[in-house]
């Protein structure tokens, strides 16, 4: 008999779905406590009611079949800017991929929106994710109280 071999799963990406809540909320507190060793939860209230901290947001979730392995927000700053937040992909699922889909799909989301530019920040230590981030164009503003900011202009601000 041959050996038959599985495919993987296609990544799809989607709006985030009420149902989504505990299994977003685990997949970025595990991404933190990954990278500070520890975690207190009382430091990410904005998790414990995604679908209204988030109304009004672009809120997208990466899956595999049944599983979210991804998760990332667009929310508006102000008229002319937008932040994206909450960038996360769990860590069996890094280097493949998604993270760079979601953002740019949050960027695209951006530019739909009429945004001139968007902002976002990262802890001054987490190298990987200023790479990320500047890889795909986003350009450091400043360093504040060990974060680094970032921003990317989608247009000329009006």
């Amino acid at each position: 008999m041959p050996h038959e071999t599985c495919n993987p799963q296609p990544i799809l990406l989607r709006p985030f779905h009420p149902e989504d809540q505990p299994a977003v909320k685990a997949l970025i507190l595990a991404g933190l406590k990954e990278y500070w060793g520890t975690l207190d939860p009382s430091l990410n209230p904005d998790l414990n009611h995604i679908a209204s901290t988030y109304a009004g947001a672009t809120f997208l979730v990466a899956c595999e079949g049944v599983r979210i392995i991804g998760a990332g927000v667009l929310k508006a700053r102000d008229t002319d800017a937008g932040e994206i937040v909450r960038m996360s992909v769990a860590r069996d699922m890094r280097r493949r991929g998604i993270g760079r889909r979601i953002l740019d799909a949050l960027i695209e989301a951006g530019r739909e929106r009429g945004y001139a530019r968007i902002i976002l920040e990262t802890t001054q230590t987490w190298a990987g994710a200023i790479a990320f981030y500047q890889n795909a164009g986003f350009e450091t503003t400043h360093h504040q109280d060990g974060d680094v900011y970032f921003v990317m202009q989608l247009r000329r601000p009006s």
